[in-house]
């Protein structure tokens, strides 16, 4: 069960999208009830979007979930939260939840791609950890394309962030300008400049920056042949983490490219969840799938 939902942050009120484990459902005043105050109010209650086709009579409240944070990519309306990811990601025994980031969606503010629409990541992180129902020490959370500059740097800022993944991720937004001549504008407008008119600005957005910095497990996803967002920036991320001896594991898509094929995204995110819930160090360091 999907809620689109409101909640603050740093004094604006953006949108998000909060699901419950797949089978699980409750009366939408009940959620609004369990969310109040954080992402849910009078003005701005919890709206349900959709019903599991198959439901659990056990209690959702009797425990606590661990929690699943996706930050899509893309900028503004070009890269609203994927609701079927949502599902898919809620079909194994997670809360999830997918920040929209401010501007978008009717949520107030701006989105800079990866700029203080950051802090809309780490207040939804805060507000879900204070959730009675939360495991606010397995609450992991994943970047997908630009998505990775705020999953990685909320790894980075917040202390509780159980295990991050960056699938098909940005790590180094001057070589993103680089490749992509396309969104060379967007870029300039959005963030202020070019590399070299403001580096600060692009250095700030790379996570291979503070890749040595990273105190959680990664594994990295990408595909070989991915022209969004190239592999070599995968790769760059994982060397510069092994280089930093971090816990970090990838797993590398042969010929595949930005997104993959429903069935391969499937069996991805599979894999995903099961490297999320092993025990640490268990998997190789290096997958490769075809």
């Amino acid at each position: 069960m999907i809620y689109h939902v409101t909640y603050p942050s740093e004094g604006l009120h953006v949108k998000g999208y909060l699901s419950l484990p797949y089978g699980y459902q409750l009366p939408e005043d009940e959620v609004s009830q369990l969310l109040l105050g954080k992402f849910s109010s009078d003005t701005y209650p919890a709206v349900q979007l959709n019903t599991p086709l198959h439901t659990t009579d056990q209690d959702f409240t009797s425990k606590k979930w661990p929690v699943f944070i996706y930050c899509r990519g893309g900028i503004g309306n070009f890269g609203k939260v994927r609701t079927p990811w949502v599902e898919e990601f809620a079909m194994h025994d997670h809360i999830v939840f997918a920040p929209s980031y401010r501007g978008t969606e009717g949520g107030e503010g701006r989105d800079l791609f990866g700029g203080d629409d950051k802090e809309d990541v780490y207040a939804a992180v805060k507000l879900l950890s204070e959730l009675p129902f939360v495991d606010s020490d397995r609450i992991s959370i994943m970047g997908f394309s630009r998505g990775s500059i705020n999953a990685a740097y909320t790894a980075h800022t917040l202390p509780n962030i159980h295990k991050l993944v960056l699938w098909s991720g940005v790590s180094d937004m001057a070589q993103t300008y680089e490749e992509r001549i396309d969104l060379r504008r967007t870029f300039k407008r959005v963030i202020g400049g070019t590399p070299t008119k403001v580096p600060e600005a692009y250095k700030d957005r790379s996570p291979v920056t503070i890749a040595g910095e990273l105190s959680c497990p990664v594994l990295i996803v990408h595909g070989t042949k991915d022209v969004q967002v190239s592999y070599s920036q995968g790769e760059k991320m994982y060397n510069s983490l092994s280089k930093a001896k971090a816990d970090v594991n990838f797993h590398r898509y042969e010929g595949l490219g930005h997104h993959f094929p429903q069935e391969t995204h499937r069996a991805a995110i599979t894999r995903m969840f099961e490297w999320i819930t092993e025990s640490t160090g268990d998997a190789e360091s290096t997958s490769i799938y075809s």
